[in-house]
């Protein structure tokens, strides 16, 4: 074997095609790439090839390096139709939402800090009062998402005791979380309680006793039980563990603020109807029907959310400033009486046909072709389970449509599309008027390169 074809690292580095390579990516990452494709060489001349040229290495280390910093997160225009895509992030931000979060990322904050006193604060105030008069609940704390909120509220409130659940609420959702393994977490007792499809009232009246701490309700969010089923109301619950002195948490999931039935959709419990209710807490999301960051939201009564805010738990999953900011911000559109205009999440369920229909024949008028059909969109991220809303839909018919939907992905900007019956069809309901130029482009150039 025959290595001497080879040029030196140092031969390497001295070349104009090397000064440029660290000059985009800095000399220890381009030394790396080097090493990296001179030793890639020497195993392929091993086996019987020949020795590369030196340009044929620095270009080859070129494309590492672009491989190696080209980032896994990117943007990306939804044109699937589903609006609560978890994939693709969930809830897209209103931009006071994004414009808070890049006002405190820029410099310092208030963060955990009293201008008035000058002194130390709570960053959960930032917050609270806002969500105290959304939902009138007495008390509120944001930490990082809804499980970390339910482990949290578990953990604080029946450690070593006993938690009352119906079967029909053991529900695992998106990602493997499972009702059942947050209870064990938690240290926590699971007692199920009634069947899968019927629990009654005295099924849970029956397990009560003096080691039970907690009645937890799980909203079923991605599935429904139809047909031979029931479950008590949340209100029965709530009269039930008065009478005994235990607490009710509520799980909702996703945590509507506004009333879906209001959008042609099914009615999403709300987090007013289950304070109103009772409930001592509610657990729920803030980048689903919220239409916010990612942030697990509970609410409740001051005797209950006071010991979660203190125990030890709540600083490894606490929100961060740029969280609250978003955070903020969006449930500033709620009080305004804004979020129909301002959040995107209510803006796409609230688009109307006539729109949607428009928007599509503007997008076919561009292209040149294709043809305008009805569809459904969905809400997705686990809420409204097979509630769709009606929609228009671009539909391409070409060879290989699956082809198609992959170059797409692949675009500058790449575009996420949904094939149906050998088409592709874009859903004008998750794409913002902003994103349009960029994915008809998309668009032309991968059919003209096709």
């Amino acid at each position: 074997m025959n290595f001497r074809g080879l040029p030196s690292v140092e031969h390497l580095l001295q070349t104009d095609s090397a000064h440029d390579l660290i000059d985009s990516f800095g000399r220890r990452l381009t030394l790396r790439a080097l090493r990296g494709e001179i030793e890639a060489a020497r195993d392929r001349i091993r086996r019987g090839a020949s020795a590369p040229t030196p340009e044929q290495l620095l270009k080859r280390a070129g494309t590492s390096l672009g491989l190696w910093l080209e980032p896994t997160l990117r943007p990306v225009i939804n044109a699937t139709g589903v609006i609560l895509h978890t994939n693709l992030g969930r809830a897209p931000l209103s931009e006071s939402a994004c414009e808070a979060m890049l006002s405190v990322a820029q410099g310092y904050s208030t963060l955990e800090y009293d201008l008035r006193k000058g002194a130390r604060s709570q960053r959960e105030k930032h917050v609270e009062q806002q969500l105290t008069q959304l939902t009138g609940a007495e008390a509120a704390l944001v930490v990082n998402n809804n499980a970390a909120a339910v482990l949290l509220a578990l953990t604080t409130l029946a450690r070593r005791k006993e938690v009352l659940i119906s079967r029909s609420q053991l529900v695992e959702i998106g990602g493997g979380f499972r009702v059942p393994e947050v209870l064990k977490q938690s240290g926590a007792k699971l007692v199920e309680v009634g069947t899968t499809n019927r629990t009654h009232l005295h099924d849970f009246e029956t397990a009560l006793h003096e080691r039970t701490a907690l009645i937890l309700r799980a909203h079923h969010s991605n599935f429904k039980i139809v047909g031979f089923a029931t479950e008590p109301s949340l209100r029965e619950l709530v009269e039930l563990a008065e009478r005994h002195g235990v607490a009710v948490a509520d799980d909702l999931g996703s945590g509507a603020l506004l009333d879906t039935a209001a959008f042609g959709l099914g009615h999403e419990p709300m987090v007013q109807e289950s304070v109103q209710a009772g409930a001592g807490v509610v657990a729920f999301s803030g980048d689903k029907l919220l239409g916010g960051p990612q942030a697990g939201i509970l609410v409740g009564r001051e005797s209950l959310i006071g010991p979660m805010r203190r125990h030890p738990l709540a600083r490894a999953v606490r929100g961060d400033k740029l969280c609250l900011a978003a955070l903020g911000a969006t449930l500033d559109h709620y009080l305004r009486d804004q979020a129909q205009v301002e959040v995107p999440v209510w803006r796409m369920i609230g688009a109307s046909e006539d729109s949607l229909q428009a928007r599509a024949q503007a997008w076919r008028a561009r292209l040149g072709f294709g043809e305008i059909v009805p569809g459904r969109s969905t809400v997705g991220g686990g809420s409204l389970p097979e509630e769709t809303l009606p929609t228009w839909l671009l539909s391409l018919e070409v060879a290989r449509p699956n082809a198609l939907a992959a170059s797409l992905r692949r675009s500058e900007a790449p575009v996420i599309a949904r094939v149906e019956d050998d088409r592709v069809v874009f859903d004008p309901r998750t794409v913002s008027e902003k994103e349009e130029e960029a994915m008809i482009e998309a668009v032309k150039r991968v059919i003209r390169d096709r």
